[in-house]
Order: structure tokens, then sequence, then C-alpha cells
């Protein structure tokens, strides 16, 4: 089994931080954090190499890039269809992330079988995508629709 990190408040300033920012520079940590800039190199680097930081990554605008409209979709899932198929769960879960629409898919447990988050253009453009991809898709036995009103 594997041994759990223990973060302790120095790691959890510098995570915090990069939070807010992760193109900031271990300079640009130090200077925020009071601490010097070789202790915050040196834990990055440690929670790099430990797994704690996967990856540093963006946040888009992204109704400047015309995908302003934003949905999470519940969906139950058809395990006959799917068995007659010869595909299971995470095979349909692969397959909706392929579609351009799609931003993130999550398996889950409860009556919910997946979770779906989806970008478009507009509610057109989503209309399009639910009923025309992802409602024809075999292996999907049912929708429900979330329409995200703000993102924090």
């Amino acid at each position: 089994m594997e041994q759990m990190y223990h973060m302790d408040d120095k790691d959890r300033k510098i995570i915090g931080i990069l939070r807010e920012d992760s193109s900031l520079s271990s300079r640009q940590i130090s200077r925020k954090t009071g601490m010097p800039v070789t202790t915050v190199h040196n834990r990055l680097r440690k929670l790099r190499e430990d797994g704690i930081i996967k990856k540093y990554t963006v946040i888009l605008d992204h109704r400047k890039l015309g995908r302003g409209f934003a949905a999470l979709i519940h969906v139950s899932c058809s395990y006959d269809t799917l068995r007659s198929g010869r595909k299971d769960q995470h095979q349909l879960a692969a397959e909706i992330m392929r579609l351009p629409e799609v931003e993130h898919v999550d398996i889950v447990t409860g009556s919910t079988d997946l979770i779906i988050r989806v970008r478009t253009e507009d509610v057109e453009s989503f209309d399009r995508f639910l009923f025309k991809k992802l409602q024809t898709m075999p292996g999907i036995a049912d929708t429900k629709t979330f329409v995200v009103i703000s993102e924090l």
C-alpha cells in the first residue's frame, strides 16, 4: 500500500499560491510566502517527484473562445446494450471524451453512471450535441442536464 504524503503549512502555502497562478516562478512564490527561494524550489521538486503535483494547467476564458455555454450531463447507462456491443462503462466514457464538445467525463456511483462536462457556443449548439451526438450513442439509456449558471 502506498504511503500517504503529509503536507505541512509551507506546502499548503505553496500549493495555494500555485492554485491562483501556476505560472509563477519559484522566486515569485518565495516573495509571496516569505520562504527562501531554495526552500520553495526544493519543496516544488519534492511535491512533483512524490506525485502530489501531477501537472500545471491553464484556465481558459471560454466565452472568448466561443464556448461560453456549459452544462453538466448525468448519464445512466444501458448495460444490456453495452454488453451486446461488447463495451463497458470505461469504453463508453472514453468514446464520449473524444467528442469535441466534451471537457471532462467522470465515472461515478449511484443512480447516475457518468457525469459529463460539456462546452458549446450556445443553447442551439448544445441542443445539437445532446440530441444528435450524445443521446444517439449505443449504451446511453437516460440523460439529465444541468446548465451551469456561474463558474467560480
